[in-house]
């Protein structure tokens, strides 16, 4: 420990001798400066100036505080006794100075010098005691710490230098050792999460919980990839947040607060081996013992390693794309206001945009959605379809355009075509593509819909024969529009239920195909043999099929009024209305 006897704290008015330290004789201290964050994060873990004044130790000495408020927030990771008037040059930054001022410079403008040099160094505060030398603080060295915002406190009394340092050194010792304890669990639970090859919104989402804070992962455009945030804050934090994520990378480029950005944002780089993929960006929260940029960092590291192990396949994206959908289509959404900043957050224009639901099956489209609506001058988001009567092999597509832009058949067969160009690209065949489009929609509420629409177009079976890539539009099939408009009211599952009970429980008992044949015969009213050859039936065997089927229904097949409310039906089932 540092103690200097009585004699060195110059109870007496003389002056004494600048003392030089030999590097192995200076004092070992924690690396760093407490001006910017290290690069071991270890800053949340040092006592602040503040804590220190509140020490009995310290109270002993009756303290006053001369220069307060923000600057007693300044870390402090050691303490340092001199009297020297060039102490300057032996400190490295981040101590709290404790003196007597007998070595003092006395010509006002050497004492605001001694001042600027403390502060220059970067050290965190100056505690002068009252009584062996000054009997007040100067009016210079407190005008001078004022206005350099360092923090300056005044003994009353005399108290043991040793003992103070001796307190404020093992309770540094003792959180230094929490800290390195608290790094250790942090680096094994994420270097666990990235060998396990967790996705990355796990990832964000444990590093949210451990810093107790909203943290983001955000690609080089800016775009938010991932995010766990309160549902209540979504709406605040996200909105505009390209805007406000550029202004703070500005701001931390700038350098003036280290990884800090606008805020108190702390931004990380996510990258390896020279290649950057985003950036990691936690927002204010709680110290954490580890430090937050450690654990941070830490994050950054997981998902680093595992945008290695995917090489170029763009991961990040699509599994934070995905998600986002099935969140939107899965209702887990706190309000509005906050799913729209998500979207728009992720990059998808929400206000002032035609927005579309469509829904992807068949072969050959397994092309970048995105970038095939960029080139309709729009983007996308690709998802999969959630809850009852999902089809696994669909992909359901929030697709916006710039508002009026021409979204016709032929457009649309673009983008399938588009939508059918391999990564390399090199086209496939689009002809097994088929898109069934909602509605357009202006808002969050009209998409949700829209997407709905498709859906349950979607499930409608697609003439045999038919080439692509077909084009299919919710407006063009009025059932399907009325299914989803009503798709809440628990009337039309008691309509479905009733009106197909009798071969529903005859597909179950004899594992038979009757639902599937009338679906073929609603398809194609009016034409029985291509509604064979869609149930991939002979023509005498499908007549036996409708014929069993009116006899269970009890039923006139050849009916319009009849046939309807049969389509109605199956709609209602297939719609996985509930």
């Amino acid at each position: 420990m540092l103690a200097f006897p009585q004699s060195y704290r110059g109870r007496e008015a003389e002056p004494m001798p600048e003392r030089r330290e030999d590097e192995a004789d200076r004092t070992d201290r924690p690396g760093g400066a407490t001006g910017a964050p290290n690069g071991h994060g270890t800053d949340d873990a040092l006592p602040t100036v503040r804590e220190i004044l509140a020490l009995d130790a310290v109270a002993a000495g009756v303290p006053e505080v001369l220069v307060g408020d923000a600057a007693l927030d300044a870390r402090v990771r050691w303490v340092h006794v001199s009297d020297s008037a060039g102490v300057a040059r032996l400190l490295d930054g981040g101590e709290l100075l404790l003196s007597t001022g007998s070595g003092w410079p006395t010509e006002p403008d050497e004492l605001r010098s001694f001042i600027a040099g403390l502060v220059e160094v970067g050290v965190s505060g100056l505690v002068l005691e009252l009584g062996a030398h000054y009997r007040y603080v100067p009016a210079v060295v407190h005008r001078a710490a004022a206005e350099h915002g360092l923090a300056l406190a005044a003994l009353h009394r005399e108290v043991k230098f040793v003992g103070l340092t001796q307190a404020v050194h093992r309770r540094i010792i003792s959180e230094q050792n929490a800290a390195l304890h608290a790094r250790d669990e942090v680096r094994e639970r994420f270097t666990a999460l990235a060998l396990r090859g967790a996705p990355p919104d796990y990832i964000v989402q444990q590093l949210a919980q451990t810093l107790s804070a909203p943290v983001l992962l955000e690609n080089l455009a800016h775009e938010v990839v991932a995010a766990d945030l309160p549902p209540e804050a979504e709406e605040e934090v996200l909105a505009g947040w390209q805007l406000r994520s550029r202004d703070a990378h500005r701001r931390s480029a700038r350098g003036a607060a280290g990884a800090r950005g606008s805020d108190d944002w702390l931004i990380v780089p996510v990258e390896a081996r020279g290649i950057r993929w985003g950036h990691l960006i936690a927002l204010p929260g709680p110290a954490h013992p580890a430090g937050r940029t450690s654990v941070l960092e830490q994050g950054a590291i997981a998902l680093a390693l595992g945008r290695l192990a995917d090489g170029d396949d763009d991961a990040w994206g699509r599994i934070g794309r995905q998600r986002l959908v099935e969140h939107l289509l899965g209702g887990r959404f706190a309000a509005p206001g906050g799913a729209v900043a998500r979207l728009e957050a992720a990059g998808l224009p929400v206000r002032g945009a035609d927005l579309y639901g469509v829904v992807l099956t068949g072969r050959g489209a397994d092309g970048d959605a995105d970038a095939a609506a960029r080139g309709l001058g729009g983007r996308a988001l690709d998802g999969r379809p959630v809850g009852a009567g999902a089809t696994a092999s669909a992909r359901v597509l929030l697709v916006s355009l710039p508002g009026g832009t021409r979204f016709d058949d032929d457009a649309a067969r673009g983008f399938a075509g588009r939508l059918a160009t391999r990564a390399e690209g090199a086209p496939t065949d689009a002809s097994g593509v088929v898109l069934s489009i909602g509605a357009s929609a202006g808002d969050l509420d009209g998409l949700l819909v829209s997407v709905q629409e498709a859906l349950d177009l979607s499930r409608t079976p697609v003439p045999r024969g038919t080439r692509g890539p077909v084009v299919r539009r919710s407006q063009d099939r009025p059932l399907v529009r009325l299914v989803t408009a009503l798709r809440d009211d628990h009337r039309l599952q008691e309509l479905g239920e009733r009106m197909l009970a009798p071969l529903i429980e005859h597909d179950l008992a004899r594992g038979g195909d009757l639902l599937d044949v009338l679906a073929a015969m609603l398809a194609h009213p009016g034409n029985r043999t291509a509604a064979a050859q869609a149930s991939h039936l002979s023509r005498s065997v499908f007549y036996q099929r409708l014929a069993l089927i009116g006899d269970l229904l009890g039923a006139d097949l050849d009916d319009g009024e009849t046939l309807t409310a049969l389509h109605l039906a199956l709609l209602v089932r297939r719609s996985g209305v509930r």
